[in-house]
């Protein structure tokens, strides 16, 4: 397989999950990140390449897409992954975060698609791949930046799904519950302190109090997953929030 994928937030959790799984399916693997040292490592290991690219802005968009483009000629896959947290009340929300969260967590995945959709269209094959969340679907209190980005990304979906469909360009969003990563670990930390909870007490009563199945989701499950909708056998999957929530709306 020829084909070449950008993912983005890849130096770490599940970015760089899935670019260690789309390289190990053989493609081109480009990894984008803004920790230079641990993206430009990884990249080396996995045989793809780095580009270090602040994503919050349209320059750092159209320079990844662009050193992307220049680099292999096309691109194939984009993975939407790159994103932060922040948890506090709404009333100390600060602005700039609001800001930089829906920069990074929805502009910039529109942004890279419209960027990456010219080429995907001349070949006639495309695959968008959005990192989204449960919290894309649900809401928790404290998090309304994150979840305002993540439920905009499912409108992005839908609509370039709709309109990628005919020439051959599926789009799709992935909704995990809580993921073992370094942004989760943050996470708990800002949790505990903003519900007066223990680390331990954050899991078991807020993260996985409405779980089925009681654990953390593995960055390589999500990787996997994500490679499937990459492959031609999910040609048919298209405009779709998929949940990897262990069962949480399912009540």
């Amino acid at each position: 397989m020829n084909r070449v994928a950008i993912v983005t937030g890849a130096a770490s959790g599940i970015g760089l999950a899935c670019a260690e799984r789309l390289a190990a399916d053989g493609m081109k693997v480009v990894l984008a990140d803004v920790n230079e040292k641990a993206g430009a490592g990884h990249a080396k290991r996995l045989g793809g390449t780095f580009v270090a690219a602040d994503l919050t802005s349209r320059d750092g968009c159209l320079k990844l897409a662009e050193a992307s483009l220049k680099a292999h000629g096309t691109v194939h896959v984009l993975v939407n992954n790159a994103g932060f947290q922040h948890v506090s009340p709404i009333e100390d929300f600060p602005e700039d975060q609001w800001e930089r969260m829906l920069s990074l967590m929805l502009t910039a995945p529109f942004l890279l698609t419209r960027y990456c959709w010219p080429a995907m269209k001349r070949q006639k094959w495309g695959r968008v791949v959005n990192i989204a969340s449960i919290h894309a679907l649900v809401a928790s209190p404290f998090k309304v930046g994150y979840i305002c980005a993540k439920h905009g990304l499912i409108g992005l979906t839908r609509t370039a799904a709709l309109e990628g469909g005919e020439h051959g360009i599926t789009v799709n969003a992935v909704c995990p519950a809580y993921v073992r990563t370094p942004l989760v670990d943050s996470q708990i930390a800002d949790q505990a302190k903003a519900n007066r909870m223990s680390p331990d007490e954050v899991i078991e009563k807020i993260m996985l109090a409405p779980a089925a199945v009681k654990r953390l989701i593995e960055p390589r499950e999500v990787a996997d997953f994500v490679a499937y909708l990459c492959g031609d056998a999910a040609g048919v999957i298209t405009g779709a929030a998929l949940t990897m929530d262990l069962g949480w709306t399912a009540r």
